[in-house]
């Protein structure tokens, strides 16, 4: 874990002495879910509760397109009290409760009343460590520890309750890091646990970056 520990404050240290900048609201309300699912790789995910800053690089995502994607929640135009957050602005948090369990966090894209949303399907952890191990009741950590949209949440101290959260404020929030991902960085496939959307099942709509998180 120590080993780990120091690989990452080096990068933290290291980024740092970089111009990272907050996303604005005009990165999130662009009209193509799939290229800014993209762009979202190698960001760096922010979140602040009871003063405790907590963050990593963002490896791995999946584009939901709106009304005409069968595997979104607002597919067809489907709004319910739970997904009426996804017609919010973009630069919106959409986080739901899966199985009753998992807090999933997402992130709302284009203009209101269109639909999109990029889910957080893994990170790579930067600060906050202690904290993000005490979350997932874990002794150690790996490169993996925060790889899974459930465990991105729980590390984060994102919770279901926080759906609806400007991403431009000060509790959870996105930043350039000016890291360059490079194409060959980059695996494409499809999105995972989706069979129940027939054709779009095989949309190549899940992004990984490879450089931090093992294909998986």
């Amino acid at each position: 874990m120590q080993k780990y520990k120091n690989y990452t404050c080096s990068i933290y240290l290291f980024l740092q002495k970089k111009a990272l900048s907050k996303l604005t609201a005009d990165f999130y309300l662009r009209d193509d879910v799939v290229l800014i699912a993209k762009e979202l790789l190698g960001k760096i995910i922010f979140t602040k509760f009871d003063g405790t800053l907590c963050g990593g690089i963002i490896t791995e995502t999946e584009a939901y397109a709106g009304i005409h994607d069968k595997a979104s929640h607002a597919y067809s135009g489907r709004r319910t009290a739970r997904t009426e957050i996804m017609y919010c602005k973009g630069g919106t948090a959409y986080v739901y409760l899966c199985y009753g369990v998992h807090s999933l966090f997402n992130v709302v894209t284009n203009k209101k009343n269109v639909p999109d949303a990029v889910l957080i399907r893994g990170f790579s952890p930067l600060t906050g460590i202690e904290t993000m191990l005490r979350r997932t009741a874990k002794k150690n950590a790996d490169k993996n520890f925060c790889v899974g949209p459930g465990k991105v949440s729980k590390a984060l101290g994102i919770h279901f309750s926080h759906t609806g959260t400007d991403l431009c404020g000060n509790k959870i929030w996105l930043e350039d890091t000016g890291i360059n991902v490079l194409k060959n960085e980059i695996n494409t496939g499809t999105r995972i646990g989706v069979d129940y959307a027939d054709e779009d099942a095989l949309l190549p709509y899940r992004f990984i970056f490879t450089k931090y998180q093992k294909k998986i």
